[in-house]
C-alpha cells in the first residue's frame, strides 16, 4: 500500500501507536506532519521518518486548545500545501475513581483531550481535506465499544464511545467530498498510555472478572503491538480502503469479545 505524494497529520506522533504509524506511512512514501505537546518528544520520530527518505516536521500543539491546533494545521499546510490523512491517535485515560470521587475537573481534562481534541484536529484539517478528499482515522477503544468491565474509567470510556458516534457523523457529511472516516478500537496494547492513567479507590467498585488463559484469546495474554495497529491504519488511510467509511474496526485479538 503505496501513499506516495500524501500529507499526514498524526497526533500523539511522539510516542506508541502514532509513532510507529509516521514511521509506516514515511516508509510508504508519506510527507509526515508529527504533532505532540513538545517538539523534543517529536524528534527521534522525525528524524526515523526522515531516515525512510520522507520529509516530515515536528508540531507542538495542545489538541485541547482551539488556537493552537488552528495554528498546527496552518503550519502543516505552509509546509506541503495539502493535507489527505488525518490519524487523530492523541489522548489520555485520564483518572479512574469511583464516581463520587472523579472530580469536575478531572471529567474535563478527559473529555477536552480526548473527544475536543479529535472534534478540534479534524475540524480544523476539513478544509484542506475536502480540496482533494482524503482519510480520517479515529483512535477510540474497546472501552466505551464493547469493554464496561473497567470500573471506575468512566470519563475515558465516555469519551471513546463519543468518538464512535463523532466519526459515524462525519462520515456521512465529509462523503460528499470524498472523504473517508474510520474508527480504530485497539484493545491492550504495548504503549505507554498507562503512564497517562491515575487510579483511586478502585478495589470498592471493581467486579471481579476472570479470563481463562489469560485475558487476550488470540495471544493468551500477550498485549498487541503498536506496529500491528499501525498497520491497519495505513489500510484504512490508504486506496486498498478507497470504499469503506462510517465504520469501527476492533484490533484487540478478541479481548472485547471476552471480557465485554
Amino acid at each position: 500500500m503505496q501513499l506516495s505524494g500524501k500529507v499526514a497529520l498524526i497526533t500523539g506522533a511522539g510516542s506508541g501507536i502514532a509513532k510507529a504509524t509516521a514511521l509506516l506511512m514515511a516508509e510508504a512514501g508519506a510527507k509526515i506532519g508529527a504533532l505532540d505537546r513538545s517538539e523534543d518528544d517529536l524528534k527521534e520520530t522525525v528524524q526515523q521518518c526522515e531516515a525512510k527518505g520522507s520529509e516530515a516536521i515536528a508540531i507542538a500543539a495542545d489538541i485541547s486548545q482551539p488556537d493552537q491546533v488552528e495554528q498546527a494545521v496552518k503550519k502543516l499546510v505552509d509546509r506541503f500545501g495539502r493535507i489527505d490523512i488525518v490519524f487523530a491517535n492523541a489522548g489520555i485515560n485520564g483518572v479512574w475513581a469511583p464516581i463520587e470521587e472523579l472530580t469536575p475537573d478531572e471529567w474535563d481534562k478527559t473529555l477536552d483531550i480526548n473527544l475536543k481534541g479529535t472534534f478540534l484536529t479534524v475540524k480544523y484539517a476539513a478544509p484542506y481535506l475536502k480540496q482533494n478528499g482524503g482519510s480520517i482515522i479515529v483512535t477510540s477503544s474497546v472501552n466505551g465499544t464493547r469493554i464496561f468491565s473497567n470500573s471506575g474509567a468512566t470519563a475515558y470510556s465516555c469519551s471513546k464511545a463519543a468518538q464512535v458516534a463523532f466519526t459515524k457523523m462525519i462520515a456521512v457529511e465529509l462523503a460528499p467530498h470524498k472523504i473517508r472516516a474510520n474508527v480504530i478500537c485497539p484493545g491492550a496494547i504495548d504503549t505507554n498510555i498507562s503512564q497517562s492513567t491515575e487510579q483511586r479507590d478502585l478495589e470498592e467498585i471493581k467486579i471481579p472478572v476472570e479470563f481463562p488463559e489469560g485475558k487476550i484469546p488470540l495471544t493468551k495474554g500477550d498485549p498487541g503491538k503498536s506496529e500491528q495497529v499501525a498497520q491497519l491504519v495505513l489500510f484504512l488511510a490508504s486506496d486498498a480502503a478507497s470504499h469503506i467509511t462510517g465504520t469501527e474496526v476492533w484490533i484487540d485479538g478478541a479481548e472485547s469479545l471476552l471480557k465485554g
